[in-house]
């Protein structure tokens, strides 16, 4: 899970099916028919990848609903393969984040980040089901209102807009099925076993294609955790990343030269004095991907950077750093073929637990269940934000409203039985080191590396080479 795509400010790479008349079409590939589903799962119509030289692209079709993989409708998911076909540690399944992002036109970018791992590993990625530039999810109104963002809370009208491109294929764009593809392609490919990698969203794939397919899958990287269960039922509310803000700012302020005050509390006045406490959040999300260190004013255009300054700005009276802050880093307006909002949506409110329950609770008492949880959450859940924070996000508000959908299948174990490395950075509010621990207690054969000072993303966007040393060792050793 992730905020906004900074590529906009050609700061960093993002990494994060159609439905009704307006969704993006998913063209016939060129080069022939589909193979016979007999056959199994092959890969078709084999291409150079554009751009990424030794790196080929193809297409793989799946059914729309692997609970009756026998019905008429299929999918078909673009994937980029490593021309290396005879590497000695065989596939490294590659998965990127969201719910809502490619993977194709990512994989020489994650290639070039790790050379030595990919000297022993041959990496495939996928375009998963409703992303790409072959089968985003087109919805208009809210790619444009919120794009990549969790956080910035669409509105219903563009929620009931997203509803009817889609129509009743929402049920069918979860984790569930994307766990269901990705055991299809890994037939197509013709291996047996494969190692997996995931960041952000991507771990919550990984995580629950390990869980159901264990015997399959040789040892599995976790890089920005996001738990792939939810026992507490809070996820949704996302309380773990609004009690992380003040630690992790309070952890910046304390780095030198230190700032001398509680950037915690500052924040805590400032949301209860101020109508948009969610936009801040959201700001305080994204902005990480631009400056892990909450700090350099030089991190945006115009010395425009320092969330830590513009805080502390606003609670003595000159809030004009943070209203710049905010709408510098305002979110929607993504590509769609980078980042499907659409996509996001169906995936989460799918996937979700939330006040009233999940996707298959009747919209007409969401509302009221909403509400008790609104006046019932302690202070001490949300600090330093407000439970109006809490019931007021992307995650809830998109969600309050979707029409009645399928819920997901969790995976069959909670336990994760193959070896797991977690890495996660201290600074992270996408997904907080508190969910990595979480993460780490389901994990027997686990290990977790915290990255000093890094925030999302350790293999992608590191500023050091700590986080990917050892992945390298945890993939090469053994």
């Amino acid at each position: 899970m992730r905020s906004r795509s900074i590529a906009v400010f050609a700061l960093v790479l993002a990494l994060v099916a159609p439905g009704g008349a307006t969704a993006a079409a998913t063209p016939k590939p060129p080069g022939g028919a589909s193979p016979s589903r007999s056959s199994g799962p092959v890969l078709t119509d084999p291409r150079p990848c554009p751009g990424q030289a030794g790196f080929t692209c193809s297409f793989l079709t799946v059914p729309l609903d692997h609970r009756h993989p026998g019905g008429p409708e299929t999918l078909r998911l673009q994937v980029a393969t490593a021309d290396n076909a005879d590497a000695p540690k065989g596939v490294l399944m590659f998965l990127t984040g969201g719910p809502g992002q490619p993977g194709a036109p990512f994989i020489s970018r994650i290639a070039q980040r790790m050379p030595d791992v990919m000297k022993s590993y041959r990496i495939v990625m996928v375009d998963q089901r409703g992303t790409g530039e072959f089968g985003a999810i087109t919805c208009p109104a809210l790619q444009a209102q919120v794009g990549s963002s969790d956080i910035e809370p669409p509105t219903p009208e563009a929620v009931a807009e997203c509803a009817g491109v889609l129509g009743d294929r929402r049920h069918y764009y979860t984790t569930e099925q994307t766990v269901g593809d990705i055991d299809l392609l890994r037939r197509a490919l013709g291996v047996r076993t494969m190692t997996v990698d995931g960041v952000s969203y991507g771990t919550i794939t990984g995580a629950s294609y390990a869980a159901t397919y264990p015997q399959h899958v040789r040892k599995l990287v976790l890089d920005s955790v996001v738990p792939h269960r939810d026992p507490q039922r809070d996820n949704m509310l996302y309380l773990t990343s609004l009690r992380a803000t003040g630690r992790v700012l309070r952890e910046a302020c304390e780095t030198a030269p230190a700032c001398g005050f509680d950037p915690a509390e500052e924040l805590a006045w400032v949301v209860r004095h101020r109508p948009d406490s969610v936009l801040i959040w959201d700001m305080l999300v994204t902005y990480e991907f631009v400056d892990p260190t909450f700090r350099d004013p030089g991190s945006l255009p115009g010395g425009a950077g320092d969330a830590v300054s513009a805080i502390h700005e606003a609670r003595n009276g000159n809030p004009a750093r943070l209203d710049r802050l905010l709408q510098f880093l305002a979110s929607g307006g993504d590509p769609v073929e980078q980042y499907s909002s659409g996509l996001h949506i169906a995936t989460i409110c799918g996937d979700g637990h939330f006040p009233w329950g999940t996707s298959e609770t009747r919209p007409t008492v969401r509302p009221a269940a909403l509400e008790r949880t609104r006046r019932t959450l302690p202070a001490r859940a949300t600090w330093p934000f407000t439970a109006d924070t809490a019931v007021g996000h992307g995650f809830v508000q998109e969600c309050l409203t979707w029409p009645w959908s399928r819920h997901t299948a969790e995976p069959p174990r909670a336990k994760l039985p193959v070896p797991v490395l977690l890495l996660t950075g201290d600074r992270d509010l996408s997904t907080p080191v508190e969910w990595a621990r979480e993460v780490l207690g389901y994990s027997p054969r686990g290990k977790l590396v915290v990255i000093k000072g890094a925030a999302h993303s350790i293999q992608n966007r590191e500023r050091g080479t700590e986080g990917r040393e050892a992945v390298a060792r945890f993939l090469l050793n053994g």
